[in-house]
């Protein structure tokens, strides 16, 4: 078990859609240490009734709630206020070599961000990141 913690200045920051491939990949249990985020979950389990869905959730410091990743999912956020701290626990630890990114706007999933497409702060390597149709089955 890795324990994380990430903190954003800006509100829009969006991070994410992050994934490990195995034998590395991660189930995360997720929460909101200081300010708000809205929480993304994308299932990439291909055999999975649910494949290509989505969950989106609203996390918050004063909630206090969490949010639970299952293995074979990607997972990303966006800062819905300034000086956000987000803290999430996973159930392997860290591996450059098997780490993924899905793009955070990809059509196919669809997910409704809470900011507008050109206004979001990403990270290069989250701005680089390719759709779901270009990165094939990932997870059976």
């Amino acid at each position: 078990m890795q324990d994380n913690q990430s903190f954003s200045v800006h509100a829009g920051t969006v991070r994410g859609l992050h994934f490990q491939l195995e034998p590395f990949a991660q189930a995360k249990l997720v929460r909101v240490l200081a300010g708000s985020i809205l929480d993304v979950a994308v299932d990439l389990r291909r055999s999975s009734p649910t494949y290509l869905r989505h969950v989106a959730v609203r996390l918050d410091a004063q909630k206090g709630e969490q949010l639970y990743v299952p293995t074979g999912f990607a997972h990303g956020f966006c800062t819905l206020e300034p000086n956000t701290m987000a803290a999430y626990k996973v159930s392997a630890y860290y591996s450059r070599e098997h780490d993924r990114s899905l793009a955070w706007n990809d059509p196919e999933i669809g997910v409704k961000w809470t900011v507008d497409l050109d206004a979001a702060v990403l990270s290069d390597k989250d701005r680089a990141a390719p759709n779901v149709k270009d990165i094939g089955p990932v997870f059976a």
